[in-house]
């Protein structure tokens, strides 16, 4: 099996299990809307550290998982070593016509392009296979970016487009794609889902996890400070109750191929 080598990885899969594990917990719906078959061959694009891979093979799923972080898989593979997973990147899948189905939770909005991701899940499927997804909408968490940004310049520091590793379509955006490449879309959302993060320190590690790109170039004793300025100004507007709701807003798609 091929595996593809990204560039740098920011991701620190322990924090991720132990801090942003409701990441997979808002994925178990999107199983439901996949609803699996017993003897299915599916691949989780995306798989993470591998927690809804397992729920997919406990559904008597044959499934593969795939994620362009090496740390991630490494414990993906430690925590689930009944199922198979590999390094790969979502634009660059080595599978031909192989998967009943392709799911993918809170993955495809770290993607770029989009479309040579849509192509490369359309060309893993069977015919007549499907696709489900969800991931970062138009507008998603963009409080908290729109604040981070600020903050960067405050500090004296230039923010360049490319810094900003995500991609939030719209529906429009995204369906779009979706047709060019040849799927049917069947099924399209967009919804606002606000998210806890864990206790006092939520956003400061939401951001530890998901936003190193970012601080591209800046030292880490200014990293602290702009993500506690961040806090500050952020607190009266996103904390309720000891916890940090991030502005989480996302997008469901289902194509048959």
């Amino acid at each position: 099996m091929e595996t593809f080598q990204g560039t740098k990885d920011y991701w620190d899969a322990s924090l991720y299990d132990g801090k942003h594990s409701f990441v997979s917990k808002y994925g178990n719906s999107l199983v439901e809307l996949l609803a699996p078959k017993d003897g299915e061959r599916i691949l989780d694009l995306g798989c993470g550290t591998g927690d809804l891979a397992g729920t997919l093979y406990e559904c008597g799923v044959e499934v593969v998982g795939v994620d362009k972080s090496e740390s991630m898989v490494k414990q993906a593979i430690s925590k689930y070593p009944h199922i198979q997973f590999f390094v790969q990147d979502a634009t660059n899948l080595v599978y031909d016509c192989e998967f009943d189905a392709v799911f993918s939770n809170a993955t495809l909005h770290w993607v770029q392009p989009p479309i040579k991701a849509v192509q490369a899940i359309y060309h893993s499927l069977k015919q007549g296979g499907r696709f489900v997804a969800e991931f970062g909408g138009k507008g998603n968490v963009q409080t908290i970016t729109a604040e981070i940004i600020r903050q960067i310049k405050n500090s004296g520091f230039e923010f360049k487009a490319e810094q900003f590793p995500w991609f939030y379509p719209s529906i429009a955006e995204y369906t779009k794609l979706m047709e060019e490449v040849g799927f049917r879309v069947t099924f399209a959302q967009h919804y606002d889902r606000p998210t806890q993060l864990d206790g006092e320190n939520g956003l400061s590690n939401w951001i530890n996890m998901f936003g190193g790109m970012l601080f591209a170039n800046i030292p880490e004793h200014t990293k602290g400070q702009i993500i506690e300025n961040v806090e500050n100004n952020l607190k009266e507007t996103l904390y309720q109750e000891g916890n940090w709701i991030a502005d989480y807003k996302r997008i469901r798609v289902v194509g048959v191929k």
